[in-house]
């Protein structure tokens, strides 16, 4: 398994058509705003790609996981430990805050 943290990072090529259909969608949606379209036709292509998105999401997040998660805990380095705690608490929260040792970055 790649480790995404240190040397490489997951290779996430393969779903690049997923994200070109995301925008894709969004282009859609643009132009449906412009053209003044019926809201609940917009409502509804928004939702569909908010889907795609967080489909996504949850392969993304599933890779950390199986790698970088993984590894930091097998390693046991209880600072990369703690870092990873950190890091999925605060994408559960929505943040998108990074902690090197006990620093913050945002």
């Amino acid at each position: 398994m790649a480790d995404c943290c240190e040397s490489k990072y997951p290779d996430y090529g393969k779903h690049i058509p997923r994200v070109n259909k995301a925008i894709g969608q969004l282009n859609g949606i643009k132009k449906m705003i412009e053209e003044g379209r019926y809201c609940p036709d917009i409502i509804t292509q928004l939702r569909a790609v908010s889907s795609a998105c967080q489909s996504l999401e949850i392969i993304m997040l599933q890779k950390h996981l199986e790698s970088c998660v993984i590894d930091a805990f097998q390693s046991n380095d209880k600072n990369a430990q703690k870092e990873k705690i950190r890091e999925l608490t605060n994408l559960y929260k929505g943040k998108n805050v990074l902690y090197v040792g006990d620093e913050k970055h945002e």
